[in-house]
């Protein structure tokens, strides 16, 4: 038998934990079919060149002449408003983010407070990876990244880059190098 303490502390270490983070496969949250990673015929680009088309909310990964690696992502001003080519110049697990001072400014009560940043982990708002966008050899502040916010994904979202599921963005994440190409439509 458990004792009305054990009983008390086991529940307020409960009460205490973080609540878990919500994933595009649970109940909470359906993701469209249609935004599910999937082979499509795609070409156009060398194989390894990762196209973003922001207003149609994908982002492929060209795999072979003909072929491309399909997968739905969330779009955030940033990203409608980037064009052209850049470079993967970095990959991070886990990564930390600081909001942009034009983030702070347009909406200090939400991000001020992340002024200092927020490190890794699954509340981060840059997921569980990120991929970092140079543009002739300078950061251009864009980022293909992992969300806490899986309905987020077809949408176009008040802040942010081109967001993808933690899962899909893992898998992008493996078979992407750092120096690859991404063409932004």
């Amino acid at each position: 038998m458990i004792s009305k303490r054990k009983f008390m502390l086991g529940f307020a270490a409960l009460t205490l934990m973080p609540a878990p983070q919500a994933h595009a496969h649970t109940k909470s949250f359906k993701l469209d079919p249609k935004f599910e990673p999937q082979t499509v015929a795609f070409s156009g680009y060398a194989p390894g060149t990762v196209i973003v088309d922001p207003r149609n909310h994908f982002l492929y990964l060209q795999v072979s002449k003909g072929m491309a690696r399909r997968y739905g992502v969330g779009v955030g001003k940033a990203g409608l408003t980037f064009k052209g080519t850049a470079t993967i110049a970095r990959k991070a697990k886990w990564p930390s983010w600081t909001p942009t001072q034009n983030m702070i400014r347009r909406q200090p009560g939400k991000y001020a407070k992340y002024a200092k940043g927020v490190p890794g982990g699954p509340g981060n708002p840059l997921g569980s990876r990120a991929l970092y966008l140079y543009r002739n050899g300078r950061d251009t502040y864009y980022r293909i990244h992992g969300t806490t916010e899986p309905s987020s994904i077809g949408r176009s979202v008040s802040n942010g880059c081109i967001r993808m599921i933690n899962a899909h963005v893992e898998d992008l994440y493996e078979r992407v190098p750092a120096g690859a190409e991404v063409v932004v439509l």
